[in-house]
């Protein structure tokens, strides 16, 4: 199975479709691509906007998510920020908070308003 991800004119991604193996030929990644395209083209009705994406990250960093964009410069898929502190790693387009988690077994999650971890009961 390949997956692709269609894109707004922002590269925003819209949705992920599953192509059969058939229908790319059996190929593998990056051969697989213009297939996959043509093939999706044809599906949608004209639709041009389509980038394969990989569900193990083996290419383009992470898998895409709806919402998330595709960068063409870094060729990489980026999940929506999840909070306006956090930054981009450079090398795995993910998102990183500005202080490291906490790892002594308790619970955190991440609060915003004070831009720290902050424990919690489950």
């Amino acid at each position: 199975m390949a997956h692709f991800a269609q894109l707004d004119e922002n590269n925003v991604v819209l949705q992920v479709i599953v192509v059969g193996n058939d229908d790319i030929n059996n190929l593998p990644f990056p051969e697989s691509e213009p297939i996959g395209l043509q093939f999706l083209i044809n599906w949608s009705g004209g639709y041009t906007n389509w980038k394969q994406t990989s569900y193990n990250n083996n290419f383009r960093k992470n898998y895409a998510a709806v919402g998330g964009v595709y960068d063409p410069v870094r060729d990489a898929f980026i999940h929506p920020k999840p909070y306006p502190s956090w930054i981009l790693d450079e090398n795995t387009c993910k998102w990183e908070p500005p202080i490291p988690p906490i790892k002594d077994g308790k619970h955190y999650k991440w609060d915003e308003s004070t831009v720290s971890w902050v424990e919690f009961d489950e």
